[in-house]
This record gives C-alpha cells, structure tokens and sequence, in this order.
C-alpha cells in the first residue's frame, strides 16, 4: 500500500510544471513547423519552375495537409490506449525524408509524393508531442499548450525568411540544407521520448489526483454540440488562414508589385505575429477563461479582416500583424476547451483538432486556388474577409468551469 509521503510525492510529481520538457518540445514544435512552412514559402519558386496554376499550388497543399490530418485522429487514439514514446523520433524522420525528396523533385508527381511525407511527419509528431505538454503541464494546461503552440508558429514564421534567405538564392537545393533541422529535432525528441518513457505514471495520475474531478458532468447531447461548434470556429480560422500563408505572397505581388523576397519577409510579419498570438491566449484563458479567448480572438479579427484587402502596402501589412496576434490566440484555448468537454482523451482530441486544423487548411487552400484561377487573387482576399464572423456562434458555447 502506498505510504502518506510517497502518495505526497506522487501528487507533487503530477502538479509540478516541467519547463524543460516544455520547452524541449516547444523548440522541437519550431524546428518541425519550420520545416513544413518552407514549402508553401518556396511556393512562387516552383509556380515558376514547374509552370504551375493555382489549383495545383492548392492541390500541393490539399495533399500536405490532408496527409497531416487524416492519420492524426488515430493515432491521437491509438497513442491514448498505447503510449508510443520513440514515435516523435520517427515522425521527424518522414519530414527529413519528405523534404530531402521535394529539394530534388524533377516533376509535380514527385512534389505531391514529397509533400505526403511531409505531412505524415506531422500526422504523427502533433498528437504524442501534444500530449508530452500536456503531461509536463502541471494542471496549467493553457499555459503549457501556449509554450507548445508558439513553438510551432516562431517556426512557421522563420520558415518564409529561410526560404528568402537560402532557398531563393540557391534554388530547390537550398531545400537540402534547410532539412538539417530535422536532424537536430531528432536528437531532441530522442531525450523528450526517454523522459516521456519514464513519466508515463503521470498519464494515469491526472485522472487519480482530481485535475477533472472538479469539473461540471455535462450532458452527452451538449457535449456533441458544444464540440460542433468548435469545428466551425476551426473552419472559420484555418480557411482564412489558408489565404495567408498560401496566398499573401500572391496578393503583394499582385496588387502591389513588391518582389518574390519582399513578399517573404511581411509573410514572415505576419506568421511572427501569430506566434506572439498563440503565446497570449493559453494563460489568459487560464486565468479568465478560454471560452472568452475564443470569442475574442475569432470574432474580434473581423473588424480588421474585412479592411485588409482596401487599404494601401502599410496599412495592410499592419492590419496583418493585427489579425495574426488576434486570430492565432484561439487555437490553444480551443484545444483545451475540447480537452475540459471529454477530460482523459488527450491524445484522441488533440489528434482530432490538429487534424481538422491542417484538413480544413489544405481544403481551404485548395478551393481559394480554384477561385482565384477564376476569378482573381483580390476577389479570393475580399471574400476570406468575411470568414471571422462566424466567431458569433461562440455565444452558444456552454461555460466548461469548475463546480
């Protein structure tokens, strides 16, 4: 039977934030988030050199994205039943082998072929790593998350100035240089796989130490419910953020003649925004609440959505920023809502939400590159504008707090 001071032990053990791990994980999030945004970076590159259209610069992404979310679900599932520790190590491996395939691409088979490994990498680096914070988090979920998210948004950001800096110049080689990182991202998800070997008591020790014992028991029909309207809130972000990070370029380049490089660098403004987002919402939706961080952050971007496409380089890089630092502070209050509403399902819920997130992205961009094919870049940019409204249906979200 377990003693007073090893039970003690025990609890300090699962209430005691790990901010190595954390941050271990949050840099291996930058390096693989980086690594996956110097292909839709390296876009205007290979629209050039393989004489692409839009709807295949959309099908590229449809492909990548559709690959990152499809498996994410299962193995989120998989992984809760049957923890896989070394499987972050492996998912690191297929983006290594994606990337390094995709610099030597020869034609738009083989990029598509590329791509897939790429977004399997993802497929299986987000669920497990999603949990390793999780499990690092103390009880300060929202805060853990943020540090694991804004890992992955600083390295989505970098991601268009490596292109800028060592792929334009070089070319598709310089895409081989750039995948080192996937080398040094397995050497430290080799040491978070040995501690998360070693922790897995502190899996089964949330449901024992009442991290969810305190929370409201609501209704299956609510739950379902509640759950729904976290995927239109998904939708509504990730289409509009499909336009950014696949079409930004395009619409500088387009509406106001800036350069291939130049585009990079106010994509790389706005991704750094969104990352300074994602770090502002985990604890204030720790502190206020996450369904108010979601209001905001998705409702609140409308305003200044709905301007963007009107106004002169400046303000519209400015109205970037803005709309980056207020969109992207959702994504981890969603998370965690998810995570109150079906409490012992890390692993299946954030493999759900990932998955959608990059689904409903590699949609998003395949149709607005059929649209813009029709129409034009500025239609597409002036349509996007009205997808934050949706945040209205946040008002029928039920209030997940404690007792």
């Amino acid at each position: 039977m377990q003693s007073a001071t090893e039970a003690a032990d025990h609890t300090t053990a699962v209430n005691r934030t790990v901010f190595p791990i954390l941050l271990a994980i949050s840099f291996s999030h930058l390096l693989n988030d980086m690594l996956q945004s110097v292909v839709p970076a390296v876009y205007p590159l290979i629209k050039e050199e393989f004489n692409l259209s839009f709807t295949e610069i959309g099908l590229i992404t449809l492909v990548f994205q559709l690959t990152a979310s499809l498996l994410q679900p299962f193995v989120g599932r998989y992984t809760d039943k049957k923890p896989l520790p070394m499987s972050l190590v492996a998912g690191m491996a297929f983006t290594f082998a994606g990337l390094l395939l995709f610099s030597h691409a020869t034609s738009f088979t083989i990029l598509l072929v590329a791509v897939g490994l790429i977004g399997m990498g993802s497929s299986i680096f987000h669920p497990e790593s999603s949990r390793v914070a999780h499990m690092a988090s103390g009880g300060r979920r929202g805060l853990a998350q943020s540090i694991f998210q804004v890992g992955g948004n600083t390295g989505s950001a970098i991601g268009p100035l490596l292109a800028a800096v060592i792929v334009m110049p070089y070319g598709m080689q310089g895409v081989t240089w750039v995948s080192i990182g996937a080398i040094i991202g397995m050497a430290i998800l080799f040491q978070v796989g040995r501690w998360y070997a070693s922790n897995l008591h502190l899996k089964s020790a949330k449901s024992t130490t009442g991290q969810h014992g305190d929370r409201k028991i609501l209704p299956r029909r609510t739950i379902i419910f509640a759950l729904l309207i976290l995927l239109v809130l998904i939708f509504s972000k990730y289409f509009y953020l499909a336009s950014m990070t696949s079409y930004f370029t395009f619409f500088l380049m387009h509406k106001f003649g800036v350069s291939v490089q130049e585009s990079q660098l106010y994509l790389f403004a706005f991704l750094a925004a969104v990352a300074a987002g994602t770090l502002i919402g985990g604890p204030i939706g720790d502190k206020f609440g996450r369904k108010y961080v979601i209001w905001i952050s998705i409702l609140g971007a409308a305003p200044f959505t709905l301007l963007l496409p009107h106004v002169p380089l400046f303000w519209t890089i400015v109205l970037a920023v803005i709309i980056g630092v207020i969109i992207a502070s959702a994504f981890s209050a969603i998370l965690v809502y998810a995570t109150d509403l079906v409490p012992g399902k890390v692993g299946t819920i954030a493999g759900l939400f990932f998955g959608l997130a990059f689904g409903l992205g590699g949609l998003g961009s395949a149709v607005l590159g059929k649209l813009a094919d029709y129409t034009d870049i500025i239609f597409v940019f002036n349509v996007c504008a009205f997808l934050p409204l949706l945040g209205i249906v946040t008002a029928f979200l039920p209030n997940v707090g404690r007792r």
